[in-house]
């Protein structure tokens, strides 16, 4: 595969991002294609996954995930099951603890926000099943589920400033996996969901002056990528049906032929961790890989022990 390197665009969409924010994206665009970042989701305030990863490995991820869920302002605990229950009280606090360890490690942070449905909802209402919030009412002026939008963005937007006052980007990845239906942001479509990405996007830079972002859109379809305008990495979550060695090369030449050619791109979330063997052969130019929390990092079967040993001794990928 042939990769018109200099046509990845190295430089921020927001003409007003930090000089840590620009540096970041110009390392990930240098290491596309040379090295690998090793990434790993947290979805506990222990992160157990991130420990667990040194434990086997002796090293841990360049590239460390966190989780936004218990954040959300409109979570319906007295009508929420148990497991809902603890998913929240275990992601509490932890972006206490992201910023600590920004602080501490060379790592890069990357966020994701499971968003409990902004008005009404029950249990987990990030999951359309459970939620009856309509997201193309928020693009209408005047709507309570406009209002609501903008009310959640407010906290968010108060949590990710306490990053930017430390000098620390972020990959910030909103209304990822709009191309199915299970997430009430693309329950009407890839279009209402890239309309929303744009909408958080002007009010994120322009009213809230967040400028340490880079902005992650982990979608891979035509109608729900927001425009290159808006966009300055590009991800797809991929879990395979059953494991196999891949260095997903296909998935990133449909990605790129559904959304752009113009950025660089990572694998936001996988089940199973791509082959290091294949990649040195092959060099398919993701910047990093994040595999997802609990049972894919750490039960042994989704990703080996010597799976991982193999993946963070070599050279190619780049850890701690």
């Amino acid at each position: 595969m042939v990769i018109e390197k200099h046509s990845i665009q190295s430089i921020p969409v927001n003409p007003d991002a930090t000089k840590e924010a620009k540096e970041l994206l110009q390392y990930l665009v240098s290491q596309a294609g040379n090295h690998l970042l090793t990434g790993q989701h947290t979805q506990t305030n222990p992160m157990e996954e991130y420990h667990y990863l040194h434990e086997v490995t002796g090293h841990y991820p360049k590239v460390v995930g966190f989780e936004l869920l218990a954040y959300s302002p409109n979570i319906n605990e007295e009508d929420a099951g148990e497991a809902c229950l603890t998913e929240v009280r275990e992601n509490r606090g932890t972006l206490d603890t992201a910023l600590q360890l920004a602080k501490e490690k060379d790592v890069i942070l990357t966020f994701s926000f499971h968003w409990f449905s902004p008005l009404g909802g029950r249990d987990k209402s990030f999951y359309t099943e459970y939620t009856d919030f309509d997201p193309d009412r928020i693009l209408q002026e005047g709507t309570p589920e406009r209002q609501a939008f903008y009310h959640d963005l407010d906290v968010i937007a108060e949590q990710l400033q306490r990053f930017q006052e430390e000098n620390i980007p972020i990959l910030w990845r909103p209304f990822h996996e709009a191309e199915g239906t299970w997430f009430w942001w693309g329950s009407k479509g890839g279009e209402t969901a890239a309309a929303l990405y744009r909408m958080m996007y002007h009010y994120f830079v322009e009213v809230k002056k967040l400028h340490h972002l880079l902005w992650v859109c982990s979608t891979p379809t035509k109608e729900g990528y927001p425009g290159d305008e808006y966009v300055d990495v590009i991800g797809w979550d991929i879990y395979l049906p059953q494991k196999e060695a891949t260095d997903y090369e296909s998935y990133y030449e449909k990605l790129r032929e559904n959304t752009t050619r113009n950025k660089v791109a990572a694998l936001t979330e996988v089940g199973y961790d791509p082959d290091i063997d294949l990649l040195i052969q092959s060099h398919i130019p993701w910047a990093y890989y994040m595999t997802w929390s609990k049972e894919f990092a750490m039960d042994g079967v989704y990703n080996t022990k010597d799976e991982l040993c193999r993946l963070y001794d070599n050279s190619y990928t780049v850890k701690l």
